[in-house]
């Protein structure tokens, strides 16, 4: 028998993600990934749909989030611990894979810390393009954590924003934010306040990281017009908006099974109507009517986004050195004589 060709399978470590970003450039990348968001939920009924699998702790929460088209299947691993912060780690990691569906084999195997972060951007910003007020030019970014650039960046290369203001209750993050994005073209205000934050601005986003039912917005902050993009509820027990603010919104979802147990509608009754992106994609329903309707995209990450940020990154990484080689697959060179290929090993 001919030995088969060992079977290695590509992996995006943090350090070739990075490579990639930069070869790729951040604003390409995340119009990419948001262009390959958009396609998948057009294809919305090709994908098995589940809620993520969730195991939460007194501490924080570590999900499964998987899905497949029929060809690939893929997941996520991702964890979320606020408390990481104070010991100085990450209060969000995650690794991704997709698999051939014909066979079985792992087909690419990346960090998804990154990559999360830049799918979460482009899907604020893919929604916003659907829902925001035309010829919106400012975003409130209230919550300057790991996650705050990417979302103004991503606005700013997917919506045409061109100014952010930028509030924390740690100042120390709206500085870093605020450093971080000096060179970005964008107008960057930082501000002392929630309230001060929102004045002015066309789109509100918050993501803050607390596991608790908190209160960033209070009604009277929300006007009319405004788009809301609350990316930081996304676990039971924590959600950001007044629940006021929610009977005033047309309220915008990714996936209403999982929505409803984690996002901000976690406080509404299970038959409170809600609109699902796919079909304001596909233009089934409409996204924004009029320039009065205040419009919630209710952000709790779904596994077809990561999907999608993983097959864009597939394609990517093709005819570079931006990833490894893993050996990770048993390949004897008799399929049904995995212990003699074992053996042949001493």
């Amino acid at each position: 028998m001919i030995p088969s060709q060992k079977a290695l399978v590509p992996f995006v470590s943090v350090d070739n993600m990075m490579r990639l970003v930069h070869h790729v450039g951040l604003d390409a990348m995340l119009i990419r990934i948001a262009d390959a968001i958009e396609a998948d939920f057009l294809r919305w009924e090709a994908f098995d749909k589940t809620p993520r699998v969730a195991s939460h702790s007194d501490v924080g929460v570590i999900e499964l989030m998987p899905t497949s088209d029929g060809d690939l299947y893929g997941f996520k691993y991702v964890n979320g611990h606020p408390k990481n912060t104070a010991e100085g780690l990450q209060t969000v990691t995650a690794f991704g894979l997709l698999a051939d569906v014909h066979s079985g084999y792992p087909v690419l195997l990346s960090e998804m810390t990154l990559l999360t972060a830049l799918r979460t951007a482009a899907m604020s910003a893919l929604a916003a393009k659907y829902l925001a007020p035309k010829g919106a030019t400012t975003m409130a970014m209230i919550g300057n954590g790991a996650q705050s650039e990417f979302q103004c960046r991503a606005f700013a290369a997917i919506c045409g924003i061109t100014t952010v203001r930028l509030f924390d209750i740690d100042e120390q993050s709206t500085a870093k934010c605020a450093r971080n994005l000096a060179t970005s073209g964008l107008t960057v205000v930082s501000c002392k306040t929630a309230q001060d934050a929102v004045n002015g601005a066309q789109i509100i986003t918050t993501c803050t990281a607390d596991k608790q039912y908190a209160t960033i917005l209070t009604d009277n902050m929300v006007g009319a017009g405004v788009h809301l993009n609350a990316i930081g509820g996304d676990c039971p027990g924590k959600t950001e908006l007044h629940k006021d603010i929610l009977h005033r919104t047309d309220i915008f979802v990714e996936y209403p099974p999982q929505t409803r147990i984690e996002g901000e509608i976690q406080a509404l009754a299970d038959d409170h109507p809600v609109t699902e992106l796919h079909d304001v994609f596909a233009g089934r329903t409409t996204g924004r009517r009029d320039d009065k309707q205040i419009t919630l995209f209710d952000s709790v990450g779904f596994a077809i986004e990561d999907f999608s940020a993983l097959r864009t990154v597939k394609s990517a990484i093709q005819g570079t050195d931006f990833f490894d080689d893993l050996d990770m697959l048993a390949d004897p060179d008799d399929p049904r004589d995995l212990f003699g290929m074992l053996q042949r090993a001493k």
